[in-house]
């Protein structure tokens, strides 16, 4: 099982080999991306992590019987685990948004629904409206129809009462012309007999009642103008129902008229922020490059301290061994002097295999570092040859490995010094050791007499001010930095605001539409309903007038009733006298 512990040493009274190495384990790994703490304070000895230095952290691989089976250093593997962690919290915040904008799509998509199902109600009662006016016409229709066809009637019953009248004054005519001629035939004094007078009277009487009859038809005549007087009152209703709604829908038009303009010009600003958003873009993409340039040309500089710092420390170690920086000895020659031989040789052999351990923990660090060297030469490379889309994301991996090389950088520095105090220990020891035993082994003082302090000197100089260059440029790169965040967050609060004014711009663009829907409907309405009344008034007005010539005509036909009134009037007086004559 995978612990992740903190190096515990207690040292012995002497040298840099006595300590005593513990594991204090913190945490433990229960799955790949979980860790729970170790309760207590659970400390097991474990001889291989004398090679790290007290308090460091590391990753140990425990059996069940809490035997060591592999230990290494857990800055790099915490640091992964630290960008992952970052990662996944990245990745969850964007599926928490893209949730969000689920719920807002869903919310919207629910209340769009809603609303459409309100307008089928409505246009479902508008429907049942019309077809409710459209019953209500239709009967009248109908009762305008059934109108016309009692004019008809009574124009046929005004024909057949003026062809009786006008057969009956045939028949008077006739008789009269009869009786004329038997007056003539007859000697003066004749009268008339019983059965002429009795035929004369029965014409008389029957020409009376056709005439009489025309003024049945004109009641009737009056009534059907009555009639015909109500459909149209219905019909102006009608008439003014169907002026305000097309008042409204007149309206309604201007407005939809308006809103779009006001769409229209809304879009225009659109565009206009859009284009000072590409600018941001375009703004931050420079900025971004000028980054990406400081940031190789730090970390040249960087590289160029890296090997100048390697050049002072191997000159620094040269200068301390020759005595030439004036530097103290660091092991007690004197107590070496009295110490057993046997002892001394084993104390040197100690220290010869703490050293390889050391070295080749270091070496295995420098190769780490190479590595990442390596890749981040290889992410410049990427970002140099990438689309904008993704060189943000290379030059976030960019960053976290650049911070990750510092780190393990920063820690090689404070190891390589430890290897090198070891390194001299180890010399002073064999130094001494050799001389003990007169072997010709001894290590020969010929660069004793160089005096290597001006080069150090020199060189630490040099040291210092790339080191300068190197903060400027780090402060240059963090200046740039705070650049892009500014102008990053200003894209992304002007590309929210765009996303926001776009999506509120389509929730017009929409009513609008349903606006214009509703308007159309509208004016669809208004010309059924003019088409189904403009028949009607028609119609209306055609029985208007055949009423009003059926009337003329009956006017005529009562004139000359009138007339033939007076005449039998003469007629009955004129028969009258000869039925009275002896």
């Amino acid at each position: 099982m995978l612990y992740l512990a903190e190096v515990q040493k207690q040292r012995s009274g002497f040298g840099l080999g006595g300590g005593k190495a513990e594991l204090k384990l913190l945490a433990c790994q229960r799955g790949e991306h979980n860790w729970s703490a170790v309760p207590g304070d659970d400390v097991i000895p474990v001889e291989e992590a004398n090679k790290f230095n007290d308090g460091t952290l590391v990753l140990v691989e425990l059996s069940a019987s809490k035997q060591v089976q592999r230990i290494q250093e857990a800055a790099r593997q915490l640091v992964s685990i630290l960008q992952n962690f970052s990662r996944l919290q990245d990745k969850f915040k964007d599926k928490e948004e893209e949730i969000e904008q689920w719920k807002a799509s869903l919310t919207f998509s629910s209340q769009e629904l809603n609303r459409r199902e309100m307008e089928m109600q409505a246009r479902e009662e508008q429907l049942a409206q019309m077809e409710e006016e459209l019953e209500r016409l239709e009967a009248q229709r109908s009762e305008i129809e059934n109108t016309r066809d009692e004019a008809h009637r009574l124009r046929e019953e005004v024909d057949r009462s003026r062809a009786e009248i006008e057969t009956a004054w045939e028949q008077l005519r006739s008789e009269q012309q009869q009786m004329s001629q038997q007056q003539s035939q007859v000697p003066q004094g004749a009268v008339l007999d019983e059965q002429q007078a009795r035929r004369i009277q029965e014409l008389m009487n029957k020409l009376g009642g056709a005439i009489a009859s025309v003024q049945g038809v004109r009641e009737q005549l009056n009534q059907s103008f009555g009639v015909v007087g109500a459909q149209q009152a219905i019909l102006d209703v009608h008439w003014q129902q169907l002026e305000q709604k097309r008042a409204n829908a007149q309206q309604q038009q201007e407005e939809v008229d308006r809103q779009n303009q006001n769409i229209q010009n809304l879009w225009q600003e659109w565009y206009k922020s859009q284009d000072a958003l590409a600018q941001a873009r375009a703004d931050l993409k420079g900025q971004q490059s000028t980054l990406s340039a400081k940031q190789e040309q730090a970390q040249s500089v960087s590289l160029q301290v890296r090997a100048v710092e390697e050049l002072y420390q191997q000159l620094s170690r040269l200068a301390s061994a020759s005595g030439a920086a004036g530097t103290e000895p660091k092991v007690d020659v004197s107590a070496l002097e009295k110490m057993p031989v046997e002892e001394l040789q084993g104390l040197v052999q100690h220290l010869q295999q703490d050293l390889e351990k050391v070295f080749r923990f270091v070496n295995d660090q420098e190769e780490e570092l190479n590595l990442q060297r390596e890749t981040i030469e290889d992410l410049q490379g990427k970002i140099q040859a990438a689309s904008e889309y993704d060189r943000m994301a290379l030059e976030n991996e960019m960053a976290d490995e650049l911070e990750s090389y510092q780190m393990l950088n920063e820690t090689l520095v404070g190891q390589r010094l430890r290897l090198q105090e070891r390194e001299d220990v180890l010399q002073q020891h064999q130094a001494v050791l050799w001389r003990r035993l007169g072997t010709a082994n001894a290590p020969k003082q010929d660069r004793a007499d160089i005096d290597l302090g001006p080069l150090v000197a020199q060189l630490n100089s040099v040291r210092q001010q790339q080191g300068e260059e190197l903060q400027r440029l780090e402060n240059e790169i963090q200046q740039v930095r705070d650049a892009i965040s500014q102008i990053e967050a200003n894209v992304n609060r002007k590309n929210g605001e765009n996303e926001a004014k776009r999506y509120e711009l389509k929730q017009l663009e929409q009513n609008l539409f349903n606006q214009k829907g509703a308007v159309a409907e509208l004016w669809g309405r208004v010309n059924v309903y003019q088409e189904m009344l403009q028949p009607v008034q028609d119609n209306l007005k055609g029985l208007r007038q055949k009423l009003e010539a059926v009337g003329g005509e009956i006017d005529r036909v009562q004139q000359t009733g009138e007339q033939q009134d007076l005449d039998l009037a003469q007629l009955r007086q004129v028969i009258s006298g000869l039925l009275n004559l002896p």
